[in-house]
């Protein structure tokens, strides 16, 4: 399936709503209220999957660098396995590395087995096991990925 990324747009809201009530249980899914605050706050940003008119995922995060956080990751039922989740997610580490961040964290429930080797598979790493993280009740696991250092540019001819 052939996917556009792009930035959110606020038109989007709706249909970023109804994906992320889709993919996470009611409780650890995004109330309308939080999804807005995250979506609208200064050190966001967010990379949307289009097939067509439909939005296949998306990914949110904010950004404090030399840190992100990566707020949410969601793709539709009928875009999974298909590498929309993987395809957001390069963009936005790319975006984020630009933009002097060195390291992203994650949570994800500790029993969703496919989001954690997803993100394992992506170089992030167990960090901390956080206690009744979800809903009062469910572990989750705190997951970092260090990005690669930009590093100084080689040295030009003129300069050795």
């Amino acid at each position: 399936m052939a996917v556009t990324l792009r930035s959110y747009e606020p038109h989007d809201f709706a249909a970023l709503h109804r994906l992320d009530q889709s993919c996470f249980p009611a409780g650890i899914s995004y109330s309308k209220t939080t999804l807005h605050y995250f979506l609208t706050i200064s050190s966001a940003d967010c990379i949307v999957a289009a097939d067509g008119a439909r939005i296949a995922g998306f990914i949110l995060t904010e950004e404090n660098p030399p840190l992100a956080h990566i707020i949410t990751l969601d793709v539709a039922e009928a875009h999974r396995r298909h590498g929309v989740g993987s395809a957001v997610l390069a963009e936005s580490e790319k975006n984020l590395a630009l933009r002097g961040v060195r390291s992203i964290l994650l949570e994800t429930a500790i029993d969703n087995e496919g989001a954690v080797a997803f993100w394992k598979r992506h170089g992030y790493r167990i960090e901390a096991v956080l206690k009744r993280y979800y809903l009062g009740r469910l572990d989750a696991y705190e997951m970092r990925k260090i990005l690669p250092g930009t590093g100084k540019p080689a040295p030009t001819e003129k300069e050795t």
